[in-house]
């Protein structure tokens, strides 16, 4: 499992409080071959990881909830449409745990690997994004000069 987590690498600059649960993310994965269930865990933590990387690179994002940070984010042009749908999932996946909706899942570490892989991908590159400024068109929208 060593050699699994070794291409799980944080993202240099992101908030300490992302690295730091991605760390956890990683060894939450590598101890999935004794547990199958920290794979998913890991998958968890790894959007919780996500959600601090969206409040940093959105303005005044406060305290909304993840759904409207992803839309936000997609909005603006920091996510891509790929990057949203991803997200919406593993939001979907996390609440239906969350609420009792299904119990945790029994992951292989390989699947885990797989998709924690996409994870740490899909944080790094909405780390690096730029968000698409507002288009101005160059008139006062109230006069319309």
């Amino acid at each position: 499992m060593h050699d699994v987590v070794a291409g799980l690498t944080v993202p240099s600059g992101i908030p300490q409080s992302a690295a730091t649960v991605l760390h956890t993310t990683r060894e939450l994965l590598r101890h999935s071959y004794f547990c199958y269930e920290f794979s998913t865990v890991a998958l968890l933590h790894a959007l919780i990881a996500m959600e601090i990387v969206l409040r940093a690179k959105i303005p005044d994002s406060g305290t909304k909830p993840l759904n409207t940070l992803i839309r936000q984010g997609n909005e603006s042009g920091l996510l891509t449409e790929r990057q949203t749908e991803f997200l919406h999932d593993g939001r979907k996946l996390r609440n239906r745990i969350a609420h009792g909706q299904r119990a945790h899942s029994v992951m292989p570490p390989h699947w885990g690997a797989g998709m924690l892989t996409t994870s740490f991908a899909l944080i790094s590159e909405v780390w690096a994004a730029q968000p698409t400024p507002l288009a101005t068109t160059g008139t006062d929208e109230g006069t319309g000069i």
